[in-house]
């Protein structure tokens, strides 16, 4: 009985979608699936290009109408790579740019590289970067919708009462740690003024001093907002792979970078630091370290401003490029993008991709990055632009984008893998319970043995087909 009930249940499913599909065929009419995984503001901006492609009336090859249809998707990553197995992907997917690696390996993707020549958009359209976070193992895969790209920002009020200069940003790591000295405060028992740490530090007791008080605000946290621990190598002249087959985790630019962030633990105490930072509310609340002023620096995206503007009325802040070791390096920045993708065995991918187009128009990109308050991904952009952008360092984020110093996310196979590992090693690091130098070292010969075996085993699959 059981049985029969389900065959019944898969029956009326599949008249169901035959019907939908029957009369969207009739209709005139092809409707794209598109799945994405923003909401609130962010999704609202792409709706509005959802809406101006729509009002467009665009056709596909037998002339029927292409519809957009976009659906906020949760744990878009896992339930794409399902629906893609399962035979019923949507027709586009808006996606982070590990996915496109991770999922090229697997199959689960389509190359977009015929749909790009046939509508001639090619790489001059683009700034650099962002053609290639797109492209993986020679072939396209996605193209961008909105980009990103991280800076210092710094709370110019917290800068004054520290006697800084508001308009003076760091210029070297070393000016940072200095700075960050200067206002991180300390209230000790039977004080009611607290102290600087810089102040206290020139005590001979001040450790002792210190484990007695209180941290009340700090100018900075490599641990805040601690999104990236992989990356601060960057900053140091390293790097994480040499972009092929080896795995450079242990080099002397990534040695240092750590020692660094061990520096903090070694100066402020992990315990003083954990209690601080047990203080911290959400990221996105008026209890973010950096909105509630307990964080004087930190680094962040582009999209800080919309959070500062929604928790933080007021505040007044700056951005600027993040400081690199001794300033040996100008505008280094780590540089993301959402894409936009075709899953493999979509319905529609060719009236998909005529969507995906659309957005890489100059006209709907700086519609999609006005409503979200992000530069764009194309060389050319109007100055209008720039005069409607709410965000007043919006030229800072996108100069970033074009540094020669700018980094992303490394393409590698074993990726996840790799970033599990190095946040391992960050908090063992942090905490003082390994030496950067053993621990990167034990990462990196970990690390190289799994890239090898997956490089064989890709190349196995590789010859089979």
């Amino acid at each position: 009985m059981k049985k029969l009930v389900i065959l019944l249940f898969a029956a009326v499913l599949a008249f169901q979608s035959s019907g939908c599909a029957n009369k969207e065929q009739n209709s005139g009419v092809i409707k794209v699936v598109y799945w994405e995984k923003w909401t609130g503001f962010e999704a609202d901006a792409m709706q509005a290009v959802i809406d101006l492609f729509n009002s467009r009336k665009f056709t596909n090859k037998d002339g029927k109408i292409i519809y957009v249809e976009m659906s906020a998707v949760s744990e878009l990553d896992r339930r794409l790579l399902t629906a893609t197995a399962g035979g019923n992907p949507p027709d586009v997917a808006g996606v982070w740019t590990w996915l496109v690696t991770a999922y090229a390996e697997k199959g689960a993707l389509d190359c977009i590289d015929d749909y790009l020549r046939e509508a001639d958009i090619t790489e001059d359209r683009y700034l650099p970067v962002f053609w290639e976070i797109c492209r993986y193992k020679g072939k396209m895969w996605g193209l961008p919708s909105t980009p990103a790209s991280a800076a210092l920002h710094w709370n110019k009020r917290l800068f004054r009462e520290a006697g800084l200069d508001p308009n003076t940003p760091p210029k070297t790591i070393q000016e940072l740690d200095v700075m960050a000295e200067k206002l991180t405060l300390i209230k000790l028992p039977g004080q009611d003024k607290p102290i600087s740490f810089y102040e206290l530090k020139s005590r001979s007791n001040y450790k002792d001093l210190l484990a007695q008080g209180k941290i009340i605000q700090m100018g900075f946290l490599p641990s805040e907002p601690g999104w990236w621990p992989w990356s601060w190598g960057y900053w140091f002249g390293g790097k994480l792979w040499d972009g092929k087959d080896k795995v450079t985790t242990d080099e002397s630019g990534n040695v240092k970078a750590y020692e660094w962030v061990k520096s903090y633990s070694d100066k402020y105490g992990v315990d003083n630091i954990k209690k601080f930072s047990s203080s911290f509310g959400v990221f996105a609340s008026p209890q973010n370290a950096f909105l509630s002023s307990k964080v004087a620096m930190v680094a962040q995206g582009v999209w800080m401003y919309n959070f500062i503007d929604k928790y933080a009325a007021g505040m007044d802040w700056a951005a600027a490029p993040f400081p690199s070791d001794e300033g040996r390096l100008k505008d280094v920045a780590y540089v993301e993008a959402d894409l936009l993708v075709i899953p493999r065995g979509a319905k529609h991918p060719a009236e998909g991709f005529k969507f995906i187009s659309f957005v890489n128009t100059q006209e709907a990109m700086e519609l999609l990055c006005e409503g979200q308050v992000k530069f764009t991904p194309l060389k050319n952009v109007s100055e209008n632009f720039y005069a409607r952008n709410k965000n007043p360092y919006i030229r800072v984020f996108r100069s970033l984008a074009e540094s020669p110093n700018a980094f992303i996310t490394p393409k590698m196979i074993i990726w996840q893998e790799y970033q599990r590992e190095m946040s391992f090693a960050y908090e063992l690091i942090r905490d003082l319970k390994a030496a950067p130098k053993d621990v990167l070292t034990d990462v990196s010969k970990a690390m190289q043995r799994r890239l090898e075996r997956e490089l064989k085993m890709a190349e196995r699959a590789g010859e089979k087909k």
